[in-house]
């Protein structure tokens, strides 16, 4: 891989150089490329090494250059960003201007875990489909997907294209809208076949989505969804307890 080439220049002046630094390799970095090392750097700029290095973390915590050990500094993709907000993935992508595509890894009828089955309003026998999805945009591989729906409620669920928004599925093949959610978010490490079917090194930061989804008061989804960290966040606007409070107090 080649590296880029920095033609501007540090100044004197009132803004500091590490964030003049910054702004050079943010404008100039090339996903997948190598910036030059922190040596090139301060001789090229006639900088200190911390002012070099100062401006390289920056940009590591932004999320646009990703230090690889052994290798050099590297420029990355920006991470995806959404607000919390009930849609679908394909939604959620388009909405963004990006194109969405899924892959279908598998699906099945089975009878659902214990924990699962109660989510749902399953009795010890009921099916359930579980599907195994992976979710791209623009190409590259930024989720993992396993989700589970009651066979009762979707008959001949694996007759249809499952590579495309399941919700509008439902909605127009089932007349379920999905309409609520209960989500969780949490944190943990890529490993084995999640690390594997969203093509990133084990250890990768990934956040977990944990969803029930309904329609009416109807459980219809329950999803995993393993996000690259890397990739993807998340964002949300918060209220104080108070104003939650005042809220939720009818008028």
């Amino acid at each position: 891989m080649t590296a880029v080439t920095l033609p501007d220049q540090i100044l004197e002046g009132p803004v500091p150089k590490h964030r003049q630094l910054r702004d050079v390799l943010a404008r100039l970095a090339v996903p997948g490329e190598a910036i030059p090392s922190e040596r090139d750097l301060t001789a090229t700029y006639g900088v200190s090494r911390a002012t070099v290095r100062k401006a390289i973390d920056t940009l590591v915590y932004e999320g646009l250059l990703q230090r690889t050990h052994g290798l050099g500094t590297f420029a990355i993709r920006p991470r995806l960003g959404t607000q919390l907000h009930l849609a679908s993935f394909t939604q959620d992508m388009h909405r963004r201007g990006m194109v969405p595509s899924t892959r279908l890894v598998s699906i099945r009828r089975e009878v659902p875990p214990d924990p699962i089955a109660r989510a749902l309003g399953l009795g010890p026998l009921d099916r359930a489909w579980s599907l195994r999805r992976l979710r791209l945009a623009d190409g590259q591989a930024i989720a993992l997907e396993d989700a589970w729906y009651p066979v009762s409620l979707l008959p001949g669920l694996d007759q249809h294209d499952l590579e495309s928004s399941l919700y509008a599925l439902f909605q127009n093949q089932y007349g379920l809208t999905i309409d609520g959610a209960e989500q969780t978010l949490w944190g943990e490490a890529a490993t084995g076949d999640v690390a594997r079917l969203i093509a990133c090194p084990e250890h990768t930061p990934l956040l977990v989505f944990r969803r029930v989804a309904s329609a009416g008061d109807r459980p219809v989804e329950y999803v995993l969804s393993w996000y690259r960290g890397d990739r993807y966040e998340v964002s949300m606007s918060l209220g104080s307890e108070a104003a939650a409070s005042r809220a939720m107090v009818p008028s």
